[in-house]
């Protein structure tokens, strides 16, 4: 967990921002601090910065905390602006004095102070879900996570990982769907040095390349059914054989599947083994489409703003009517189309603020829902031979 220490006087957000930080799994705690306390952030408003004697008085009082990362925040502000120095270890934060957008700000900062293995959720249906992946991260069973595509699968696996007793060793993830049946089994269970044409050389496989950590299998339903009995044995005795082997090999994996489809259709088509999806089903996990859940949009969209920001440039600000605009969106493409749609604002607006004209979403593929939808309901469809 994430130590941030927090200098609250002259600082007037700084309890909005303790709040939004704990939400966030981050343990907040008020300076000055006790010498046997040790932060990861140290964050101080720019009042205090000067009251303190300036950044070299900041930065030796950091140093006594041993934080490795000081965050200024300049309240009330000429323009808005971020500033990121020294790699890092240095971030100022600018909010302008009559700033409407304070929600967005304080996410953004909540960004920057944030591990990558920090999870961005403030829907409630999505904190139940983290409590429910952190229970489960605790033991070793197998976890099956349903949901449509684009809604974080995989980063729910990636959580499960990283907060289990694996997360200090590999974590590996194969698409089952990118991945053509030839070779899906070589890169699974791996194979010995000329064991098929194009073998120059041995490979283990991802099996043994977890072993000790987590191994995600992403879209599982798409493999092929001659595999699914070599997987479902590999689960069952702990033991792969590579191809062209004699022995097995003892692998200890936990194992994260993922599918975007109806499982129970898939199996009454055929084109699932039920002994596998029974042996894959031991803790279900189930992620929501970005409309169910649109109070995580705002936490989402920091982070891929984030992202897609060169580390030299000021983060976007995102404004409230703009953010009201992706709010009221269904996103049928989900955080996809949502990261498109952003990423086409932060060419489009100027000055690095985004406004409600700069958010371009694509309706066509809404429009053709609703016009087969209204057709349908006007009996005006033609059956077709």
């Amino acid at each position: 967990m994430i130590n941030v220490g927090i200098i609250k006087e002259n600082f007037d957000l700084a309890h909005k921002l303790t709040k939004l930080l704990s939400m966030k799994q981050m343990n907040v705690v008020e300076l000055p601090l006790y010498n046997s306390v040790q932060i990861n952030c140290l964050v101080l408003s720019a009042a205090k910065e000067i009251q303190m004697g300036g950044q070299q008085a900041v930065i030796g009082f950091s140093r006594n905390t041993k934080a490795n990362q000081i965050m200024i925040i300049e309240e009330k502000a000429k323009a808005y602006r971020t500033e990121v120095n020294f790699g890092g270890k240095l971030i100022k934060i600018c909010i302008p004095e009559n700033e409407d957008s304070h929600d967005w700000i304080l996410e953004i900062t909540a960004q920057m102070l944030s591990s990558k293995e920090l999870v961005m959720a403030n829907d409630k249906r999505s904190h139940e879900l983290l409590a429910l992946a952190k229970k489960v991260a605790a033991t070793n069973v197998t976890v099956f996570i349903n949901g449509p595509t684009g809604t974080g699968k995989e980063v729910i696996s990636n959580y499960i990982h990283n907060n289990s007793s694996r997360s200090e060793l590999p974590f590996v993830a194969v698409n089952c769907a990118a991945i053509p049946e030839n070779m899906l089994e070589a890169i699974l269970f791996g194979h010995e040095k000329g064991s098929f044409t194009g073998a120059s050389q041995a490979n283990k496989g991802i099996f043994r390349a977890a072993d000790g950590g987590t191994l995600l299998l992403d879209e599982i339903s798409e493999m092929p059914l001659s595999l699914q009995s070599k997987l479902l044995r590999v689960l069952q005795e702990r033991k792969v054989t590579p191809i062209g082997g004699s022995k097995d090999v003892e692998v200890d994996v936990r194992v994260v599947a993922t599918t975007n489809r109806d499982m129970i259709s898939e199996i009454k088509k055929g084109t699932f083994r039920e002994d596998l999806y029974y042996r894959l089903n031991v803790f279900p996990l189930r992620t929501l489409a970005l409309k169910d859940r649109s109070d995580d949009i705002l936490p989402i969209s920091a982070a891929l703003l984030k992202k897609h920001t060169n580390k030299d440039k000021s983060l976007p600000l995102l404004t409230t009517k703009a953010l009201e605009v992706l709010k009221n969106h269904t996103w049928p493409g989900n955080v996809r189309e949502l990261e498109n749609v952003l990423q086409r604002a932060m060419v489009i607006c100027n000055d690095a603020i985004i406004t409600e004209n700069d958010i371009m979403i694509d309706n066509s593929l809404i429009t053709a829902e609703k016009s087969l939808a209204d057709r349908i309901q006007s009996g005006n469809m033609v059956a077709t031979a």
